[in-house]
């Protein structure tokens, strides 16, 4: 791994600094397709709508410090054209004349990873890049924050947990110094979306909170439970036992008043699915006589 840090000439802070830790990253091995990844947390108003910039077959990009938000766009057109993460750092900040004031980090197509940490950014600033990932901040307690994220995102999981656990990690380890106020989680796939019409698998941001990656971590259990892959999905057949426990628990819930026993049917059928329709959880539904063991869960857990 290459480490890379700038303790910052400036005592101040400019007007629109950040202080931010990111990560950036790909997931070439998901069992769903190839993801690529940002995950960041700051001491600024919702974050999430300035740092993080990805694109399916294309890369992933964190923009900040005195953020640059052109280099999102900007970068992930010239990763899409097949320029490398190196080349892309070098392109976006070569006319820069705010570059030494700009932390950027990028991972390509093919997982090569870049991080940058201009002069002028406000201390503790730095990186690290390793293979397939990118961790960056700056005003951070110090080089132990992003050595402590880039350890964690080697650990176990899929691309959005072990993005999550890498920020966990940095606040764990001092992260921003000035403290916590907003955190996003950006994932991207090939049809990766809502019923497959987009590449964006999630994009979740805690605007405003005391402690936005705990919210964070919980908005990804919450996306995970309403948009799930099809790998993760597993039915259990109805038998007349189960359904015996599904009318009770949607009579308690005012979806059922037909017969307290008997077999799967129509009528039962009728009521769990306008349970699933209510709780959102359409896209763990199916019209065999099953139930998805989400589906159960969130019948059981309301009972």
């Amino acid at each position: 791994m290459r480490r890379q840090a700038r303790q910052g000439l400036n005592g101040a802070l400019r007007r629109g600094d950040e202080m931010t830790l990111s990560i950036v990253a790909w997931d070439p091995a998901n069992q769903d397709g190839v993801e690529w990844g940002v995950a960041v947390a700051s001491k600024f108003l919702a974050v999430g709508s300035i740092v993080p910039w990805a694109r399916a077959y294309a890369g992933a990009i964190a923009t900040q410090a005195l953020a640059n938000v052109s280099y999102g766009p900007q970068g992930l057109a010239l990763l899409s054209s097949g320029f490398s993460a190196e080349e892309v750092v070098a392109s976006l900040m070569a006319d820069d004349q705010e570059r030494e004031h700009r932390q950027l980090g990028v991972v390509d197509a093919e997982g090569r990873s870049a991080t940058s940490t201009g002069t002028e950014c406000l201390p503790w600033a730095g990186g690290i890049a390793g293979d397939g990932f990118c961790c960056q901040g700056n005003i951070l307690a110090g080089p132990d924050v992003v050595d402590a994220m880039a350890e964690a995102f080697a650990g176990p999981g899929d691309l959005g947990a072990r993005l999550l656990a890498a920020l966990n990690a940095g606040e764990r380890a001092g992260g921003d110094r000035r403290g916590r106020q907003s955190a996003a989680l950006l994932v991207v796939r090939d049809g990766g979306g809502y019923l497959g019409g987009t590449d964006v698998t999630a994009d979740l941001r805690v605007d405003d909170h005391p402690d936005p990656v705990v919210e964070l971590v919980r908005l990804l259990e919450l996306n995970r439970l309403l948009f799930p892959t099809p790998a993760s999905l597993e039915f259990v057949d109805i038998d007349e036992g189960l359904a015996t426990e599904l009318r009770t628990r949607l009579r308690q819930r005012s979806l059922f008043d037909g017969p307290s026993a008997g077999p799967y049917d129509s009528e039962l059928r009728t009521a769990l699915f306008t349970f699933v329709g209510l709780e959102n959880l359409e896209l763990r539904w199916t019209d065999e006589p099953r139930i998805e063991r989400g589906v159960l869960a969130a019948l059981r857990g309301g009972g």
